[in-house]
C-alpha cells in the first residue's frame, strides 16, 4: 500500500482508473478488426478487450496512478477472458500503475490460501515458485470471518502486497446485511473494527497499513464513522461519477495531507467518448480529458 499512496503523492492524483471491459464500451473499429481476424470467438472478444484496455493505459499512466481490472469482465470469456485478464495487469505494471485487482476473493481457510498465493504470492511449481498474477493488491470479502482474511494478511506481509477489504460498498442493497444491527452496532461497523486488527501488524511509516478498505461514495454519513473508526485504513471508494457519488460526498474520507483514499472511476472514463458523443477512434483523446476532470474535481474538494 506503501507505493499507492507514494504513486498518489507524485501525480498529486487520488484516483484510480477501472477496467470493467464489456463490448459495448469499446469502439467499432476496434471490434470490427478482431472479428475480422478472429471471427466471433472469444479470442476476438479478448484481443478488442485487450487493445482497448493497451490504449486507455497509454493515455492514462502519466496522471492516474493506479487501474483496477475487474476479474468478472474478463471471466465471462472464458480462457481468452482470463489471458486477456493476465496481459492487462501485466502492460499495467510495464506501464508503471499500481494494479488492483478487483476479484472479491475469499474462503475456508486452506481455499482462501490458495487465492492469496495466486493474487499475491508465490505457487510452488516442481520445487521452485512463480506468481499465477501479479496485481499489487486485492480486494476480499469478509464474511468467513478472520480464518478467511489471515492468509492474505500473511502474503502481504512476505510480499509488500496489500488488500481492500469490503466494508460498506456503494450498491443500492448493501444495507439489507451491512447495515443490520447486532449487539448495538451496525455489521459494516463490526467490519471495520476487524480491518484494524487485521492491519495492525502491517502499519508502516506512512502511518497506514496493508488492510484497506472498500468504502462507497454513495453512503457519506456512513463513510464518515468509518473514517473515524480506522484513521490508519487506506480506503478504495467506488460509487463516484456514474453511481451517483460527489467529490464532495468523498472529501471526508481523506486525511489532511490530502491522503488515505483512492476514488475509482470505471465508466466514466473508459465511457468518456461514448457520453461525448465522439468517434471511437477519439476513445483515448476523452478517457484522458475525464481523467483530468476527475482529478481536478476530487483535488479541489480536499
Amino acid at each position: 500500500m506503501k507505493e499507492l499512496l507514494n504513486k498518489i503523492k507524485q501525480m498529486n492524483n487520488p484516483t484510480v482508473a477501472g477496467l470493467d471491459p464489456v463490448l459495448s464500451y469499446i469502439p467499432s473499429y476496434i471490434l470490427e478488426k478482431a472479428e475480422k481476424e478472429y471471427g466471433k470467438t472469444f479470442k476476438a472478444a479478448a484481443e478488442a478487450i485487450l487493445e482497448f484496455n493497451k490504449g486507455l493505459m497509454d493515455a492514462l499512466s502519466d496522471i492516474v496512478p493506479a487501474v483496477k481490472p475487474q476479474s468478472a469482465y474478463y471471466e465471462m470469456y472464458g480462457l481468452e477472458g482470463v489471458r486477456a485478464y493476465y496481459e492487462t495487469i501485466k502492460y499495467a505494471k510495464e506501464k508503471g500503475f499500481y494494479v488492483i485487482a478487483d476479484g472479491k476473493r475469499n474462503d475456508i481457510g486452506s481455499t482462501s490460501d490458495a487465492y492469496a498465493t495466486a493474487y499475491l504470492g508465490k505457487t510452488q511449481l516442481f520445487g521452485d515458485q512463480g506468481r499465477a498474477f501479479e496485481p499489487d493488491s486485492l480486494t476480499v470479502n469478509p464474511y468467513l470471518g478472520s480464518d478467511g482474511i489471515l492468509p492474505f494478511v500473511k502474503r502481504c506481509e512476505e510480499f509488500d502486497k496489500g488488500i481492500f477489504v469490503l466494508v460498506k460498498t456503494s450498491n443500492p442493497s448493501s444495507g439489507e446485511l451491512q447495515d443490520l444491527v447486532v449487539d448495538g452496532e451496525e455489521i459494516y461497523v463490526k467490519v471495520a473494527k476487524l480491518v484494524n486488527q487485521w492491519g495492525e501488524s502491517t502499519v508502516n511509516e506512512t502511518g497506514y497499513s496493508a488492510v484497506g478498505a472498500v468504502v462507497g461514495a454513495t453512503y457519506p454519513e456512513q463513510s464518515k464513522k468509518l473514517r473515524a473508526i480506522m484513521p490508519k485504513t487506506v480506503f478504495l471508494v467506488p460509487g463516484y461519477g456514474a453511481q451517483g457519488g460527489t467529490a464532495k460526498d468523498i472529501a471526508h474520507l481523506f486525511d489532511k495531507d490530502g491522503m488515505g483514499a483512492v476514488v475509482n472511476s470505471s465508466r466514466g472514463i473508459m465511457c468518456a467518448y461514448q457520453k461525448a458523443g465522439a468517434p471511437g477512434e477519439a476513445f483515448c483523446e476523452f478517457a484522458r480529458k475525464e481523467a483530468i476532470r476527475m482529478k481536478e474535481d476530487i483535488t479541489s474538494a480536499i
